[in-house]
């Protein structure tokens, strides 16, 4: 949910998109406004068609929402928004002739980003555990109130508006299987674990204000990272467009906001190939472990304290800079089993539960 910077937009967008996008619609469409509140999960990031410095894909839900229904779309969601960007920047858009308002919020004021960062190390530099206390002390200390007041600004800015919330999926199946990150099986569990809990009090305080709650988990239930079909990007690049729905996922999040709104709008939606997503390059894979800095002086002590060899550490983050593709993935390779073993040693240790 990092903010984005601008990207080349790799497709040729579709007109009706377009029309969409911008609050223009076809002659045929009625006069309903529909406002986009919300972060990257509402803005479409993860889909590969950035538009603008807040991502606003065309393949976004809300866009194939508008698109399909022929809605006036005022897209005010922005990548790394957090709830006091809705106050700030966001509800200003809102009216008594709104008729549509759709979010997802809060994953930002937890701190997905650097959660997913931190957690995404190797063991021995981590502390994923820590990252994910601090997130919940925010989700149960101050998060409840923060949504409170998002609410409030939307029922007095948009009174007669059909205010649809939504909560965010499981990222996670238990595997990982990009070479380039280090995610135990239980960091994958409880990060999945904090998700419910952010969902719990997202559908808790969207239905108290009299709202509806969309709940996405069932929907990609069987396509997370990792999944056959994944509706969730892995290791992505650029990176920003990591750990977050495809376009796949936006027409199922559409379809949630909207029964067959997802669906109406697919065929408009270019399809993506898995290379798009974790099997990347092996050069841009290896730069992603490069720039985990494993070799600064305190990560080799780390890893060294950990009872990792410093020097079979920095072996192989030589080879990861040799340039020879083979060489290269025997070196990730080698990383992500000097992970599992650290792991079983400290699991054995009973020092954590990875």
């Amino acid at each position: 949910m990092t903010r984005s910077r601008p990207l080349t937009l790799l497709t040729v967008v579709p007109a009706g998109l377009v029309l969409a996008l911008t609050g223009t619609v076809p002659a045929q469409a009625d006069d309903t406004a529909y406002v986009a509140l919300g972060d990257s999960f509402s803005a479409g990031t993860g889909t590969r068609a950035s538009t603008d410095d807040c991502y606003r894909s065309p393949y976004g839900y809300p866009a194939l929402i508008a698109q399909s229904q022929g809605l006036a779309l005022d897209y005010q969601a922005c990548s790394g928004a957090t709830t006091a960007d809705v106050l700030n920047n966001q509800v200003g858009a809102l009216s008594a002739d709104t008729d549509l308002v759709t979010m997802t919020i809060g994953g930002n004021d937890l701190g997905f980003a650097d959660v997913i960062t931190e957690c995404a190390l190797p063991g021995w530099l981590s502390d994923c555990d820590g990252a994910i206390a601090d997130g919940r002390a925010v989700l149960k200390g101050q998060l409840p109130g923060r949504y409170d007041k998002v609410l409030a600004a939307i029922d007095s800015g948009a009174p007669n508006a059909d205010v649809r919330i939504a909560g965010y999926p499981h990222l996670f199946n238990g595997e990982d299987c990009n070479l380039a990150t280090f995610f135990s099986g239980s960091e994958m569990s409880q990060l999945n674990a904090a998700t419910d809990e952010l969902d719990a009090l997202v559908e808790a305080k969207t239905t108290a204000a009299g709202h509806t709650y969309v709940d996405p988990r069932g929907a990609f239930d069987g396509h997370a990272v990792c999944d056959d079909a994944e509706w969730v990007n892995g290791l992505s690049w650029p990176i920003v467009e990591s750990f977050h729905p495809n376009r796949d996922g936006n027409i199922a999040y559409a379809d949630l906001f909207s029964a067959g709104a997802g669906s109406a709008a697919a065929t408009s939606v270019p399809p993506e190939s898995r290379s798009q997503g974790f099997q990347s390059s092996i050069d841009q894979r290896a730069d992603a472990v490069l720039n985990m800095d494993l070799t600064s002086p305190d990560n080799l002590r780390a890893a060294e304290a950990a009872g990792v060899s410093p020097e079979r550490l920095t072996a192989l983050v030589e080879q990861l800079r040799s340039g020879d593709d083979a060489v290269v993935a025997d070196a990730l390779a080698d990383l992500a089993r000097l992970d599992k073993q650290h792991e079983r040693l400290e699991a054995r240790a009973g020092v954590i539960t990875r």
